[in-house]
Order: C-alpha cells, then structure tokens, then sequence
C-alpha cells in the first residue's frame, strides 16, 4: 500500500543539484542517464511554492512543472477522480490538482468535459519585497482534472507543464530536478550508484526511498510493533491464567492429598495441573486464531474499514501461512512459560 500511494507519484530516482536549489539543464548530460542499464526515462522538473487562489479563498500549493512524459512515469491516469489526464489542450496549457486542494479552493471539475480555472501567483526569482513593488507573477491556470495520490500530494501538490512553469519562474534553462524513472524489478541502488558516479559530485541522487524514508521505515517496523503490542497483551493476559491456576490448586488441595495418600508424587500432581493450564491456554489460541482470521476475511471481502481520503479504498491486510505459524508458535511458547513456573512454584511451596 505504502508503495503504490507514494512510489508512482514520486518517481524512481531524482537527481537534484548540491550547490544550489536550481541549475542549468545544459549542463546535465540527460543522454548519459538514459544509457544507464535499468533506466527506462527521465523527465526535467520545476519544483516551487506557488499561491493559488479562486474567488476569495487562497491556498499555498506545492507546483511542480514538469514535462508530458510524466504522465506515463506517475501513472496518472489510474489516479483520476475526475476531469483528464494531460497538461495540454488544443496547445493551451492545463493543470492537474490535489483532489481536496481544489476542495479547499472551493472549486470544482465539471462532469462535462468542463474546467475550473484559478489565479495562480508565481514568486518572482530575484524580486525583493518592499511596499511599492509586488514580488509575484500572476497567471490564469485551466484546470483539467484532479488527482488522488496520497494526503500530501491531495493537499498541497498542482502539476504543470514544464514550459509555462518554467516561463512565470523566469528560470529559462534553469530546472531544480530531474526525475528517473527505472524499469520494473530494477535494483535502485545500483542504478543510483551508477548514476551519481556519472555525474559527480556537483548532483545529488536520491530513491524514492530515501525521500520518503520514515514513512517506509515506519512501514517495515508495524509489524515489530504488532509482535511488542502482542506479547505486552499475552503478559496482562498470563496474569489471568495464573490466577486461574493458583485458584484450582487451592480448591482442590483435598483431592491432592487424597492422591498423594495413593502413592501420587510431586511429578505427577505437576503434570495435571500444568496440562490444566495448557487447555486453558490453548482453548484461548484456537479461538484467537479462528476469530483473527475471520476478521482479516470479513475486512478483505466486506470492507470493514476505509482508508480515508481515498476512493473508497479499503484498509490492506494480507493473510500469510508464515505470520500465522510465527503468531502461533510465539503464544505457545509463551503459554507454555505462563503454565510451567506457577505451577512448579505452588507444587514446590506445598510438598
């Protein structure tokens, strides 16, 4: 889930410059990237604030420029919600949105083949602020759709074409990024390494990983989480079936004796209360099991949560063998433990 909401929007590999926020295009040999192994295509971007405004409501918005390749690159057109993919109409500059950053704006797409148009205001690159002299650019946008990425990119993100963006920025050659995309089952470190290797030291070079990286590190240790959060609930849980045992054994202190009068030792009078102990736990676990899967299924085929933000997108959970038995030998073993020493303990404090 992590993957498809941030990967496609965020390209594979983006090389910005380490000297400055922008450089010249020129100076960036996009022939010698291409020839990279892995390297399916590049695409040249403008990144910066922007001010965007309908009516009376004003929001700032992250607007990156870019060129139409990177409609394919970003798989736009699987991440419409309405209106239509592309940056160009009848040679006419158009926009795509953030889904609730139009919401935000008050704006909306109309259902046929309409657009919305808003006021968008471009800092100027070397305009100083002072009360006579105003340090934007304005500039109508047209609007052609909106799309559903994630929460940043629904909140804060507007796409345009490379050429306008670049032309209100007043950047001319100047562009802050370039984006890579790789081919499928590519190994991304390498093809970074081979990268930055071929452009040196003056260019950064970064995965998509690593721009994300505490979402994806978060990601990968959910389950750590899950497993801590398990065995801290079996811990409060142990309390019960070891108050359940030490009960038993003193309600049936008459029969213990009664045994041990024919000829029962301290093993046996163990064993029956520590299997005892092991009923109890495992009954636990077969429900626990029967009713966790059951939820996953019902979750899986009915949609019992939605993820918010989205288009009606459930909450992903996957059903494995491997998580299951790991799950099932791990309360065993604890079970097991819970069982063994308050049994051993009141057996050894009542010989």
């Amino acid at each position: 889930m992590v993957e498809d909401l941030y990967s496609e929007f965020d390209s594979d590999i983006i090389i910005r410059s380490t000297k400055g926020k922008t450089f010249d295009s020129s100076n960036l040999d996009l022939k010698k990237i291409q020839s990279t192994s892995g390297v399916k295509s590049t695409c040249k971007a403008v990144e910066e604030i922007v001010v965007l405004r309908h009516e009376k409501k004003w929001v700032n918005a992250k607007m990156i420029g870019v060129e139409n390749n990177y409609l394919q690159m970003a798989n736009v057109q699987k991440h419409m919600v309405d209106g239509f993919p592309h940056l160009t109409e009848k040679n006419t500059p158009t926009a795509l949105i953030g889904a609730m950053l139009l919401q935000k704006l008050g704006g909306y797409i109309p259902t046929n083949a309409g657009h919305e148009t808003i006021l968008c205001y471009f800092p100027k690159r070397d305009a100083r602020v002072s009360v006579s002299s105003n340090p934007f650019r304005s500039q109508t946008l047209t609007v052609a759709g909106r799309i559903n990425y994630n929460k940043e990119v629904n909140d804060s993100y507007i796409v345009l074409p490379l050429d306008l963006a670049s032309s209100m920025l007043g950047y001319e050659q100047d562009i802050t990024a370039v984006y890579v995309s790789t081919k499928s089952n590519s190994d991304l470190e390498k093809i970074k390494e081979e990268i930055q290797n071929k452009l040196g030291s003056d260019f950064e070079v970064k995965t998509h990983l690593e721009k994300n990286e505490l979402i994806y590190k978060t990601s990968k240790s959910e389950k750590l989480i899950v497993i801590a959060i398990l065995v801290f609930v079996f811990i409060l849980a142990a309390f019960n079936l070891v108050a359940s045992l030490t009960m038993l054994y003193i309600e049936k202190k008459k029969n213990i004796i009664t045994l041990q009068s024919f000829g029962a030792n301290e093993s046996f009078i163990f064993r029956i209360f520590f299997y005892e102990g092991l009923l109890i736990a495992f009954k636990g676990i077969i429900y626990g099991i029967l009713i966790g899967v059951g939820v996953c299924l019902a979750q899986i085929y009915g949609k019992l949560l939605i993820l918010p933000n989205t288009d009606n997108q459930a909450f992903p959970i996957e059903l494995t063998f491997s998580d299951g038995l790991f799950v099932l030998v791990l309360v065993s073993i604890l079970s097991i433990l819970a069982s063994y020493f308050p049994v051993k303990y009141l057996v050894y404090k009542n010989r």
